[in-house]
């Protein structure tokens, strides 16, 4: 695995392979890498001929009240669980080297942000697509892996690439979940015992949700008090939010029709856990 820090070494190595022919998969990250980088990365592998990955804490998309210098990093531990899942280049910047003056020009996100999380973070996905710009110029890819497991992150990136015109393909993955059913998180451990023995419930009331619409039901409001109601009988969480959008532009819908996703937030004691379904209605 080669470790490159440089965006100018970067650029000449990806032209190099590019000039040779070969396909480039990429997987950005902000390092801390979990089973679902992983699984970005196992995917990301099977499909290129060469898979690209970076680690880079973007100072950008963290707003007044998160920490950036708390964030966690462990570059030793990240480069060695690249290399062990077939890592080509691991792209690895300091923050001087992203951003070494001022910003001139930065992107701003204008739809698909005021809702879900993105409610709640102001600034948040203007800070991802600038960083996404520079990186997507930087690697070149041919195709970039994101996880749904944040599917509103997804939503972006997938209107940046439209409205920007890269050549490049997104491939959404699939949330990686446990044997009951709960998105795996590195969260879930804040959860009490009670509390993990509660949480699958998240999942299965989206799926109970599904059915309910692949039976026929089309009001929104109807399966929204459905998985609300599921989630207060079966768990001692906060709901935070159960919303059903439209696909990825994420527009309100009166009917269900065409590709959705519903999504839900619950807080527990020390743990808020998020979930979501995609499917076609």
């Amino acid at each position: 695995m080669k470790v490159i820090t440089s965006i100018k070494e970067m650029q000449q190595y990806i032209m190099t392979v590019k000039q040779s022919g070969k396909t480039v998969g990429f997987v950005p990250t902000m390092g801390y890498l979990h089973e679902g980088h992983l699984t970005l990365m196992n995917q990301a592998k099977n499909e290129n001929d060469l898979l690209a990955v970076s680690i880079f804490v973007n100072p950008l998309q963290f707003g007044p009240n998160e920490d950036f210098d708390s964030y966690p990093r462990d570059f030793e531990r990240d480069s060695q669980l690249a290399e062990k899942n077939g890592v080509d280049v691991l792209f690895h910047p300091s923050t001087e080297e992203m951003y070494p003056t001022k910003m001139s020009l930065a992107a701003k996100v204008h739809s698909r942000i005021d809702v879900l999380c993105g409610r709640q973070r102001n600034g948040h996905f203007d800070g991802v697509a600038t960083v996404l710009i520079k990186l997507f110029n930087i690697v070149q890819p041919d195709r970039a892996y994101f996880g749904l497991k944040d599917a509103q992150q997804v939503a972006v990136v997938d209107g940046l690439i439209t409205d920007f015109n890269f050549p490049i393909t997104l491939v959404p993955v699939e949330i990686v979940r446990e044997e009951d059913g709960l998105a795996k998180s590195s969260r879930n451990v804040n959860l009490t015992d009670q509390e993990r023995i509660e949480a699958y419930r998240l999942f299965e009331s989206l799926q109970m949700a599904k059915q309910a619409i692949l039976d026929g039901e089309r009001d929104p409001k109807v399966i929204e008090e459905l998985i609300q109601n599921h989630i207060l009988e079966h768990t001692s969480g906060d709901i935070d939010y159960v919303e059903i959008y439209r696909y990825p532009e994420l527009d309100e819908l009166t009917e269900l029709t065409g590709k959705i996703i519903i999504a839900i937030a619950v807080k527990f004691t020390n743990v808020r856990l998020i979930d979501n379904i995609t499917f076609d209605v």
